[in-house]
């Protein structure tokens, strides 16, 4: 299994079936060195999803007093694949570090990402 920090969209349950084509359950966790900023997406299939065009996106910040809470899910490595398609190129999957010690996938800020 793999696990996932997820801070945003896929928390909503109409994002998680259209995602995973399944509820998923998790754990209350803390990232420590990012904030949360927000992206404007365009793909009209996420939009649809979340129904949002405007999505939250994990910026670092390399401060560990600055937070993000959100929740761990873990997920199968095919769950994960079918993350990386939903999340658009402004987001990048990278391994952290969350306040349990654990190590989990996030989605932050790609170096092209229009941040607004």
């Amino acid at each position: 299994m793999q696990a996932l920090f997820s801070y945003g969209t896929l928390h909503q349950k109409q994002v998680q079936l259209d995602t995973f084509g399944r509820l998923l359950e998790g754990e209350k966790a803390v990232l420590f060195g990012f904030r949360v900023g927000q992206v404007k997406i365009t793909d009209p299939a996420v939009i649809a999803s979340s129904q949002k065009d405007i999505h939250p996106i994990l910026l670092s910040t390399d401060n560990q007093e600055d937070k993000v809470e959100g929740t761990v899910f873990l997920i199968t490595e095919a769950e994960l694949a079918q993350a990386d398609e939903y999340e658009v190129s402004d987001y990048q999957r990278v391994s952290a570090l969350l306040d349990s010690g654990k190590t989990c996938w996030i989605y932050t800020a790609s170096p092209h990402a229009q941040i607004i």
